[in-house]
């Protein structure tokens, strides 16, 4: 049996939190620019809370780090 073949094209779909553009790539996680913000199981459950959609990278870090401090303080 043959994997399935994904398109070499990515959606392009606007933050959830600061509508800027992003490309999507779910099919390719580990390729995608949200892939690069490590979040714990905690931060993760966080930003699920607040956002049901893709974040970009500079979204996620910064929910990190408000998590991070809400926590802490």
């Amino acid at each position: 049996m043959s994997s399935p073949i994904y398109s070499a094209k990515h959606e392009i779909i606007p933050c959830e939190r600061c509508n800027n553009a992003i490309e999507c790539k779910a099919n390719s996680y580990t390729k995608c620019q949200c892939s690069v913000v490590q979040l714990s199981i905690n931060e993760v459950q966080y930003i699920s809370e607040l956002y049901e959609g893709c974040l970009c990278a500079k979204c996620l870090f910064d929910l990190q780090q408000e998590y991070r401090e809400e926590i802490g303080g």
